[in-house]
């Protein structure tokens, strides 16, 4: 069982983590489309995550939940323009938020909180790795759909590329 003050701080201090989470993406220059946005869009775009990671961790892993979230998170950056290497990294700096935060602020409380903390940093590897993949899902779907329609590439050169069977399923 995840201790409920850590559910509070990643339900509550969304904005606090999403600054933080910031302040990464300023000191990594070739995240080049995340730099281009301003402070209060990055925020927002950040701020987002931290409550479905505390839903998460209360819950259970929730797969429809949290790829709805990042399927909806990749069709979006695709269609703005953003590579999906930079999207994912901006995912993985916000896991190491979450990571950081528990290390340095909540597990050195009491030894409890210090084991507790590695389960809770697995639960939320699964999370950030689940995400990756719906993120990834949802920018290919996106591309491909772009692609057939817009770029007028045939079906059969599309399904050239992209081999993936799971474009437009759900799990």
């Amino acid at each position: 069982m995840v201790d409920g003050a850590l559910i509070d701080a990643f339900s509550l201090q969304s904005r606090d983590f999403a600054l933080k989470w910031k302040g990464l993406i300023r000191k990594s220059p070739q995240l080049k489309h995340y730099n281009a946005l301003n402070d209060d869009t990055l925020i927002e775009a950040d701020a987002a995550f931290y409550p479905l990671l505390a839903r998460t961790l209360a819950r259970g892993l929730d797969r429809s939940l949290v790829g709805n979230f990042f399927v909806t998170l990749g069709r979006n950056r695709m269609k703005e323009g953003f590579p999906v290497s930079e999207v994912i990294y901006a995912v993985n700096l916000a896991e190491r938020v979450s990571i950081e935060y528990i290390m340095t602020e909540f597990a050195p409380e009491s030894p409890v909180r210090m084991y507790q903390s590695m389960g809770v940093i697995t639960q939320m590897s699964e999370f950030f790795l689940l995400g990756c993949f719906y993120l990834t899902k949802g920018f290919l779907e996106a591309t491909y759909t772009s692609m057939g329609n817009k770029d007028a590439v045939s079906e059969e050169l599309l399904k050239k590329y992209f081999k993936d069977d799971f474009f437009f399923k759900k799990d």
